[in-house]
């Protein structure tokens, strides 16, 4: 019998950039990551997300606007679940390798053309996209510390 393929989650999906695994191990022991938030008038602000209290199944996600940081929503999230985010539909989403100029530095990414969005995944970086544009708002890490 054959392994299945950990990078597919279900029939009709596309395989995800990185599997549950890789994301655990990219993660560690702590993440801290940096994102600006521009909607169609320019820069709306600057967000954290801290991964913490990792484990084997996954761990605490802290996150805040950098403005309020004492307005901190956190919750459990396991690695399967944060994979299952990047399982797009094999039917209407195109992906193809590109060169994206970002504030982590020239990354070569897989891009996910979808109906909600484009969604930019650093193969040097797994986890979430370094980049993702939807509804008129671009979404960008700027830093990726690790604890």
């Amino acid at each position: 019998m054959t392994e299945p393929d950990p990078y597919l989650l279900g029939p009709g999906l596309l395989p995800t950039p990185f599997t549950a695994a890789e994301i655990r191990e990219a993660t560690g022991s702590g993440k801290l990551i940096r994102l600006l938030l521009e909607g169609p008038d320019g820069p709306m602000g600057e967000h954290v997300n801290r991964f913490r209290d990792t484990d084997d199944e996954g761990a605490t996600l802290d996150r805040w606007a950098a403005a309020d940081p004492k307005a901190v929503v956190s919750n459990r999230v396991t690695w399967a679940e944060l994979q299952g985010h990047a399982a797009f539909d094999a039917g209407t989403t195109s992906v193809s390798t590109v060169a994206l100029s970002t504030p982590l530095g020239q990354l070569t990414c897989r891009r996910y053309d979808t109906d909600d969005g484009v969604f930019w995944f650093s193969i040097d970086h797994p986890g979430m996209p370094v980049q993702y544009e939807s509804d008129g708002m671009r979404t960008t890490v700027l830093s990726i510390e690790q604890d």
